[in-house]
């Protein structure tokens, strides 16, 4: 079988017909793939939905745990849940099941809905001066495509998960989300479903194109929003809790990658992510700030 450096040749691009869309379409969905994530998506859903998302379009990748009870139960009516435990192939080649996950939601639930995003349990969507992210969007009708930096956050500390939940207990990040650091730069996207015409985990291509908007609407192309002159949080921040405690990177390692990938390969790639991710952390409290701000 061939294989790139180690990695066995995957597809990680599907091209799509976009979807039509429905009168009276509005809001916001994310589509989210998920395994075991039952001590944090109670926490992940309710934060997305106080923030004002109006559906969860859920793949189950195969949970054996209390996930999908927790999820219906912190946001009763909210998530449409689709079974997705498979590893697919076209020839010898791997489809990568997350982006199958992503087209698939683009094409069949994407015609009801003016936003969709494509997240992760640990990546948060934070309104940084709204009320809600449907608010922090208004001004960016005129985009179709618009790209998020990961801001990184590391362990700060924890040896096992801390009482309280994570956008409590993990407030200190990475200082740079342009960081030339292999690992720490990359993007997730909030899109117009009905434009959609590929999809990558990182990068979507809207009527043909890879043009981005950033989060104040400058456009530039996908290798222009690598520069550091692409970024902006000034609306929305994407914070990315891609550790967690110590325990639970350790078991994240161990569960492995979305794609087959050698055990010591993805090791020291997470490793390496993490050693980048904790030198010379900020302190960043933008997610309980939103939340404080919507108890006042």
């Amino acid at each position: 079988m061939l294989r790139l450096f180690g990695r066995k040749r995957a597809i990680t691009r599907i091209g799509l017909a976009p979807p039509v869309a429905q009168p009276g379409r509005a809001g916001l969905a994310i589509v989210l793939i998920v395994r075991n994530e039952e001590r944090h998506i109670a926490e992940w859903a309710r934060f997305h939905a106080a923030a004002g998302v109006r559906r969860f379009i859920v793949y189950d990748n195969g949970c054996t745990d209390g996930t999908l009870a927790e999820l219906q139960a912190a946001v009763p009516g909210m998530a449409v849940v689709i079974p997705w435990d498979q590893k697919l192939m076209a020839g010898s080649a791997e489809i990568h099941n997350q982006v199958l996950a992503y087209a698939h939601a683009t094409r069949n639930f994407g015609g009801v809905f003016r936003w969709m995003s494509y997240l992760d349990v640990d990546e948060f969507l934070v309104p940084k001066r709204a009320a809600s992210l449907p608010e922090a969007l208004a001004h960016l009708q005129g985009c179709r495509n618009i790209s998020l930096p990961w801001h990184m956050f590391g362990r700060n500390g924890h040896g096992e998960p801390p009482e309280g939940g994570v956008v409590a207990n993990y407030t200190r990040r990475n200082p740079d989300p342009m960081s030339a650091a292999k690992g720490l730069r990359n993007f997730k996207m909030i899109v117009d479903p009905c434009h959609v015409t590929a999809i990558r985990v990182h990068t979507i291509w809207t009527d043909g194109s890879d043009a981005t908007c950033n989060d104040r609407g400058e456009v530039f192309g996908a290798a222009g929003r690598e520069a550091p002159g692409f970024y902006s949080a000034d609306h929305i921040q994407l914070n990315h809790y891609y550790t967690r405690s110590d325990a639970e990177l350790r078991a994240k390692i161990a569960r492995g990658p979305n794609l087959t990938t050698p055990d010591a390969d993805h090791l020291r790639r997470v490793m390496r992510k993490v050693a980048h991710i904790e030198a010379g952390e900020i302190e960043d409290r933008c997610a309980p700030e939103f939340l404080a701000r919507l108890r006042r």
